[in-house]
């Protein structure tokens, strides 16, 4: 079960194949409604412009925010012309799909393993469906009972906490990035008042590209979770920003300029977070929770969740039913739970793996040191976790964690002062 919502599960089969799962049995995996490869597609090329383009905006002015609640409009009205009904595209439907897939597949018992968004569809599958499931991996968790825009501030919290608490703990870390809490929040606040414009080529190579690196950027690049910037990198990364260097910064934020091409279907993750995440918690719970996870950064950084910006007011204009009754719901289970979590994660705090294990009695709990989000194909030991416990789904061998520890951070040379 991909995450997202509105992720592309094919493309995450080679990181599937190449950890192991379908080894010694059958990998099943199947787009979800309104992804990439289903029928109707619920891709919003508008806001895949909207995407490429707000690289060289600053992330977070009113402005940007406007454009971005344009092309949403704009998607939620072809869509509906089109006759799709966008309250259907929910995780009660999209979990509906799987129980009705194993059924015409003539599947007697099968697990299931997700992650990210597809964890909180896994626990609401599991939950509703529960008949023929042999057993749950779940993979950077989101509990659907507690899942919200203020729960982004506190996952952002502790990945970011757990970083820079690495390293504080490898001797040369400490000694080169002494208080790494207190650069970044230099940082965004500086970034914040004098936002930086620059030209820079991608990552992937290509003609350069505008860039506005501020506050809310800098934050959204290290809340990405290493596909922006490697855990490995980022107190080197907010070094070089610190003495003048936002090359390695601002060429991560370039990598957003190519357009995702319907990669990710907006319209299910509207659909989804929506109804089931925005409602309940105001702009100003938002806020608060920004606040107390970052005591001292802007009021214009913390207003905005991080990777959802502005969705409060993107979902005026997506306007489907509140869902929270039916969908903030835990999932109670004995049905054999694999639960793994990685501490780098700042999109899926990595105590929310324990949290939801809690109510899942036959459950085994792993915390990966050093790995971020979607761990298993970052982690030869989460693999290897997973397939023993594919075999041995209430006993699996977990003896590799035990020796686990974050790699060495990049150590760049100190800059010369004039």
């Amino acid at each position: 079960m991909e995450g997202g919502p509105g992720g592309d599960a094919f493309g995450a089969i080679p990181f599937l194949v190449d950890s192991g799962v379908n080894r010694d049995r059958e990998l099943i995996v199947m787009a979800q409604r309104g992804t990439l490869h289903s029928q109707p597609s619920l891709a919003c090329p508008e806001i895949d412009r909207f995407d490429a383009e707000a690289v060289g905006l600053p992330h977070d002015a009113p402005s940007t925010g406007r454009l971005l609640v344009r092309a949403a409009t704009e998607c939620r009205d072809r869509l509906t012309a089109d006759g799709i009904e966008l309250s259907a595209y929910n995780t009660t439907e999209n979990a509906a799909d799987f129980a009705d897939l194993r059924t015409a597949l003539g599947v007697k018992h099968w697990n299931v393993y997700g992650y990210s968004y597809g964890t909180e569809l896994a626990l609401t599958y599991l939950r509703l469906h529960p008949q023929g499931i042999r057993s749950v991996a779940i993979d950077s968790v989101v509990p659907p009972q507690v899942v919200s825009l203020p729960w982004t501030w506190d996952s952002a919290r502790e990945g970011i906490g757990a970083i820079f608490a690495a390293c504080e703990a490898q001797p040369r870390c400490k000694e080169r990035y002494p208080d790494l809490p207190r650069t970044l929040t230099e940082q965004v606040r500086r970034l914040e008042a004098h936002p930086l414009t620059l030209t820079v080529p991608p990552p992937g190579g290509g003609d350069p590209v505008k860039v506005v690196l501020d506050g809310g950027a800098l934050v959204n690049l290290l809340v990405a979770d290493g596909s922006a910037v490697p855990s490995v990198d980022v107190p080197a990364a907010l070094d070089e920003l610190a003495h003048g260097n936002p090359e390695r910064l601002a060429r991560a934020r370039a990598a957003g300029a190519t357009p995702s091409n319907g990669e990710i279907a907006h319209g299910l993750t509207q659909s989804v977070a929506c109804a089931e995440w925005v409602p309940g918690f105001s702009e100003a719970d938002l806020l608060k929770a920004g606040r107390r996870a970052f005591p001292g950064w802007p009021d214009t950084v913390l207003a905005q969740a991080p990777q959802l910006p502005f969705e409060h007011d993107v979902c005026r204009a997506w306007n489907v039913p509140d869902r929270t009754a039916v969908q903030r719901v835990a999932t109670y289970s004995m049905v054999p739970a694999l639960v793994v979590s990685g501490t780098f994660d700042a999109k899926t705090g990595a105590s929310w793996g324990p949290y939801t294990a809690r109510t899942l009695t036959r459950s085994t709990t792993v915390l990966i040191p050093g790995i971020g989000h979607f761990v298993v194909p970052q982690s030869p030991c989460a693999a290897s976790v997973l397939t023993s416990f594919l075999d041995h789904p209430t006993a699996p061998d977990t003896a590799c964690v035990a020796g686990l520890a974050p790699k060495p951070f990049t150590i760049t040379p100190e800059p010369e002062t004039a």
